[in-house]
Formats: structure tokens, sequence, C-alpha cells
């Protein structure tokens, strides 16, 4: 995809400037509505959501996220509401986010958007995404506000190239069953458990044991 026609054409690094502030969103709540299962979340998302509002995997699959699957991948999103006009089942009656403190990675970076490069991690200021006008710069960093964005975005990296080789491992593989247990091993390793200590400390833990189950 030529990122020209999605954004402004120019890749964002943390201490860039981009227009993605207008009045930290007072009064308007437009992006939480028609995301269907776009708002993909990742295993900080979910402990985070999960910590926020005192809940199990379980229970945030009654109320909060829902599970889809894209290119043989179960997916984690936020749960959309019912009715034509669907809208975060996080967004309350005056319209403002149930979950800002703790909201998923997707929706924090909004209206901008992540590229995954060998030297790191980039952002793109998406066009045609937010309905404001007259946005103001922010540096990117501050933006994104989330506290040691480094280990973040390296958590991030990760993350990605793991759920390449998933996905990669998916399309070769052609077993059901296998691709089935490898999802449901997936789920339940990284979503369904809670991290014993420091999340990421954790996690590059559990990555090296589930490492070793797509190289068999």
């Amino acid at each position: 995809m030529d990122l020209k026609e999605i954004s402004d054409g120019k890749l964002y690094g943390l201490n860039d400037m981009a227009k993605v502030c207008a009045d930290h969103c007072r009064g308007c709540s437009a992006c939480c509505y028609g995301r269907g299962d776009t708002i993909t979340m990742d295993p900080l998302d979910v402990h985070h959501l999960k910590e926020g509002l005192g809940r199990n995997f379980q229970q945030l699959m009654e109320h909060g996220i829902t599970l889809g699957v894209a290119e043989g991948v179960i997916r984690p999103s936020i749960m959309m509401t019912e009715e034509e006009n669907a809208r975060c089942v996080f967004l309350d009656g005056q319209g403002r986010c149930g979950i800002h403190a703790f909201r998923p990675g997707l929706c924090r970076i909004f209206p901008l958007g992540r590229v995954y490069e060998e030297a790191g991690i980039k952002y793109i200021l998406l066009t045609g995404e937010c309905v404001r006008e007259n946005r103001t710069k922010e540096k990117v960093r501050r933006w994104i506000d989330v506290p040691d964005v480094q280990a973040y975005e390296k958590f991030l990296t990760a993350w990605h190239g793991f759920m390449k080789e998933v996905r990669k491992t998916v399309v070769e593989s052609g077993d059901d069953s296998f691709i089935k247990n490898l999802n449901m091993y997936v789920l339940q390793k990284f979503y369904v458990e809670d991290p014993e200590g420091d999340f990421y400390q954790d996690f590059y833990r559990r990555l090296e044991e589930a490492g070793k189950i797509l190289q068999r």
C-alpha cells in the first residue's frame, strides 16, 4: 500500500511534531463509532483492561472484547454495540471514553498509525480518519503518553514479529487441527493468563516459550 494514499506521506519519530490534537477531543467521539473489529488488541492492551476494570479475560469476553479471525489467526478486539450505528461499548452516555486512562494502543495513537521498519517503529498521520479540523501539533512521544515508551515500542516490535511468524505458520501448515491448537495456545498464553510480576519480563519469557512451539 502506498502510504500517500492513507496518510500525509511523512514518517514521524517520537520526537517529531504532528497535527494530532484538537482540544484533546473535547465534545467529539466520532472515532468511537463504526469501527467493527478493527480496534485489535495486543497482550498489553488486554492486561491494562483487566487491571483497569478489575475483570478477568472471561469477564471481558462477556462485555468488553470480542474475538475475530484474520488470516487464520484469532485476534481480540474492542467490542462494539449491536445497533446500526455501532459504537464502542466503553463510550459513556456523555460520549466520553470510560477507559481513557488504560485505552488500547490503537486508540491511544489515533489519528496516527504505526509502520514497522527494521530500524524500529515510525508513525504516519492518517488522512480522512479524524473529523476534527484545525488540529494543532503535538510531539508524538507526548501524544502516545505511555511510561517508558522505549520499552513499549520494543514490546510492540517483538509482538509484531511474533504474529508475523504465527500467520506464516498458519498459512504454511494447512492442518486445521494444528491451526486451532496454535490459536488456542496463543490466546491462552498471552491473553488469558495473567503475567507473573513485571509484564514485560514475563512477556519475553512467554515469547521464548512460544517461539519453541513454532519451531517444532
